[in-house]
């Protein structure tokens, strides 16, 4: 980057040079040319008042130290003085630019170049009180041939400029860069560093997905030691039951009794691995799913059917109100959507208690409302209850079945179907959790 940089800069500085000397040079003689002519104008006019061209004869001298040539031409073109030819050999100079001007408005100018000495004739022509015009003529080096004279000069000034510019600019990258350089190595003191302004936002998008790959990469490996440590408690009891039915320490009742807790915690650990594909389905879903307009009220229904058994069980009671309303979603999402919420109401509730599942239009928006009147989940843990394995009262949850999946669930379903989860709970009141689908224009 640095180097990259500092080429840049060296081709900036190399066109601003050339050019600006390009520039300076052409200005510089567009002011000789204007003083060429100036200086012309007025010898012509002093030439005019001083010297008597009388029979068209003059002395010349004065012409030759000042380099000037001069020339008389009558009214029909025709030349009648010359300071530095025979008049009688020059053809007619009548249509000359500068004399028809000089004739017509009393004074002219002209510039011809000169291919073969690679000069500029600068011409002045004034028309006299008899009628007859003075031209005074001046004889300067063309612009090409300026530059030619004063290359060395400027190519001693531009090698400077540049090795200027390229010790500035080496100073200049490295100072640019160091908030960079200093960013890469050290990206959590941000705020003490000085960064520029432009780059701040830039630098907080990466600073914030830094501490979302290492959150992730912690939540990971916390769901690697939760799936472990789940998986290994089913499996114990799995083994020591079995092992004490295969060695016949357990006869009669007692081997029907180990059958049963086998089986318990071999369902235990088919739902938990059930729910951990799930999760990783989820996780690395990249296509989008087809989606339809799904009526969740019809959803909801279906599912409270499901579960009155589990709730008549727990001896909860399960209620379904509201209306019929369409979400845009898929309906085997939102079927696990509203049975985890509803199974994770029943299975923390109280005995007697209810859990009521609500579908209700607001305006654009469509609002599932699952309530509980439960245990209630206290302040301090409400943040985390969507976390993977997280519960409140663990002992409460193995002993009701839970894999402390669902609601994590829940969570991936809203965050994938243009829904947001509203959460109010107040230990030993009950719990609702409010689920707002928003409209596609929202």
């Amino acid at each position: 980057m640095k180097r990259k940089i500092n080429l840049q800069f060296f081709v900036v500085a190399l066109v601003a040079v050339l050019a600006t000397l390009g520039l300076v040079t052409a200005v510089c003689y567009q002011v000789f040319q204007a003083q060429v002519m100036e200086d012309l104008e007025a010898y012509g006019h002093v030439l005019n008042k001083t010297l008597p061209f009388e029979n068209n004869k003059t002395d010349d001298t004065s012409f030759q130290v000042d380099n000037l040539r001069v020339t008389v031409i009558s009214k029909d073109g025709e030349v009648t003085y010359d300071s530095d030819a025979n008049e009688g050999e020059m053809d007619n100079h009548g249509s000359r630019p500068e004399i028809e001007d000089a004739f017509k408005t009393g004074e002219g100018e002209a510039v011809r170049r000169s291919q073969t000495m690679d000069k500029n004739t600068f011409y002045y022509a004034l028309r006299m009180d008899n009628g007859d015009v003075l031209r005074v003529a001046r004889e300067a080096g063309s612009i090409w041939k300026m530059i030619s004279e004063a290359v060395p000069a400027l190519l001693g000034i531009c090698l400077g400029i540049l090795l200027l510019c390229v010790i500035l600019a080496y100073f200049l990258t490295r100072s640019l860069i160091s908030p960079i350089e200093a960013l890469a190595t050290d990206m959590d003191s941000l705020r003490e560093k000085k960064i520029y302004d432009e780059l701040r936002p830039f630098v907080e998008t990466i600073k914030k997905q830094h501490e979302d790959i290492l959150q992730n990469a912690r939540i990971r490996q916390e769901f690697t030691a939760n799936v472990s440590h789940e998986l290994k408690t089913p499996l114990t009891a799995i083994s020591g039951y079995s092992e004490l039915i295969e060695n016949r320490m357990a006869e009669g009742e007692a081997a029907v009794r180990f059958a049963k807790e086998i089986h318990h915690s071999s369902n235990r650990l088919l739902t938990l691995i059930n729910d951990v594909i799930h999760l990783s389905e989820l996780d690395s879903m990249q296509l989008e799913e087809t989606k339809e307009m799904v009526d969740l009220y019809e959803v909801a229904r279906s599912c409270v059917a499901m579960l009155q058994l589990q709730a008549e069980k727990h001896q909860v009671n399960l209620a379904l109100l509201g209306v019929s309303c369409q979400v845009l979603s898929t309906r085997q999402k939102m079927e696990e959507l509203v049975y985890n919420l509803c199974d994770n109401a029943i299975r923390y509730n109280n005995k007697g208690g209810s859990v009521y599942v609500t579908v209700r239009p607001s305006g654009k928006k469509v609002i599932l409302s699952v309530k509980d009147t439960g245990i209630g989940i206290p302040k301090e843990h409400q943040e985390r209850i969507f976390e993977r394995f997280y519960r409140v009262d663990k002992s409460r949850s193995k002993s009701t079945g839970g894999t402390g999946l669902g609601l994590a669930i829940v969570k991936h379903i809203v965050a994938g179907s243009n829904a947001s989860m509203e959460l109010d709970s107040e230990e030993g009141k009950g719990t609702e959790i409010r689920v707002i689908f928003y409209s596609e224009q929202e």
